[in-house]
């Protein structure tokens, strides 16, 4: 089992990118979430259909899992304001000391949520030093500093009857990156989950993604989720592929861990968006600095002044006239 997960592990990822591109930003296969929204204009649509084998002592029950995770995502209003919601259908099968099975079918999550970019930090473009090497290639010690968002989500109670908490459930988290260089970032999140029920938990995620060429990219992910009286650990590796723009494939890989149970995760899923995204008109200064002027307000502006002096200055010419012709 361990050699089929550490096989099944070669193949994960996760991309990342910061507010609207012009490549699809997908948070899928990882289990992570980036801070940056998809942008205006952008419906994205992100699957991973998954298959789940694992073994519990002491009950030596062995449950089998095979769904599918469905994630929407768009923003509305603002760039850095994003909507989404998350539904998961799987089909668990319980194969106890292999004299009965259970089955069990249905919706196992339901959310809805939003988060919102409240900090950016800003690198200094040294591609343009030219007189200095080390200046050129040093590390800029501002990307350390993370980008943050905050996410409210809430867990309705349309699912299946097992996952059912018997009430709508809150779910908040803080949402960090750090892009170390302009191909490796971090992502750190962490959760708290179904607050007020009794399946309360709180989990972080630690994903590194690095970008080997623009079609390629690789990610390792680190996730732990403490519940009542358990804690749960999995570790995941992987790849993906951009076929095109607008369309990514991925695959993934897990080994799962606790007290009790131990297993593996693998997955295969595909983004897809349609973009009708629209850039805003911003002005910048030789600085790259925004202009809080807005020059196509400015150049109207001096437009209907041109155009009421030509009315002025029309029946100054007239009263000219007259007054000539009076004279003569």
């Amino acid at each position: 089992m361990l050699q089929l997960a550490l096989f099944f592990s070669l193949f994960v990822f996760s991309t990342v990118y910061s507010q609207y591109t012009d490549v699809i930003n997908s948070n899928k296969p990882g289990f992570s979430e980036s801070p940056y929204s998809v942008g205006t204009g952008v419906y994205q649509f992100e699957s991973d259909f998954f298959y789940k084998n694992t073994s519990t002592n002491p009950t030596f029950s062995k449950p089998q899992t095979f769904g599918v995770d469905l994630f929407f995502r768009t923003s509305v209003f603002l760039e850095k304001l994003e909507v989404n919601t998350q539904l998961t259908y799987q089909k668990e099968t319980i194969n106890r000391n292999l004299n009965s099975n259970n089955y069990t079918a249905g919706l196992s999550k339901f959310t809805i949520g939003a988060k919102y970019l409240f900090f950016e930090p800003v690198y200094k473009d040294v591609s343009k030093e030219i007189r200095s090497w080390k200046k050129r290639n040093a590390f800029d010690k501002k990307r350390l500093i993370p980008s943050v968002a905050v996410f409210l989500g809430m867990n309705t109670d349309f699912v299946n009857n097992i996952y059912k908490t018997n009430s709508i459930s809150p779910k908040v988290g803080v949402l960090l990156q750090h892009n170390l260089t302009n191909n490796l970032n971090i992502i750190s999140n962490i959760f708290y989950d179904k607050i007020g029920t009794n399946f309360s938990e709180v989990y972080y995620v630690i994903s590194a993604t690095q970008n080997f060429s623009n079609r390629w990219s690789g990610f390792m992910e680190h996730q732990k989720i403490f519940q009542n009286h358990q804690e749960n650990l999995n570790y995941g590796l992987g790849f993906a592929y951009l076929f095109s723009n607008h369309l990514q494939m991925n695959i993934s890989g897990r080994i799962i861990q606790s007290e009790n149970v131990d297993g593996f995760y693998s997955g295969i899923g595909m983004s897809y968006r349609i973009d009708k995204h629209q850039d805003s008109f911003i002005s910048l200064d030789e600085n790259g600095q925004q202009i809080k002027k807005n020059p196509k307000r400015g150049y109207n502006k001096s437009q209907k002044n041109r155009f009421f002096s030509r009315i002025f200055s029309f029946f100054k010419k007239k009263r000219k006239k007259r007054a000539t012709r009076k004279r003569n």
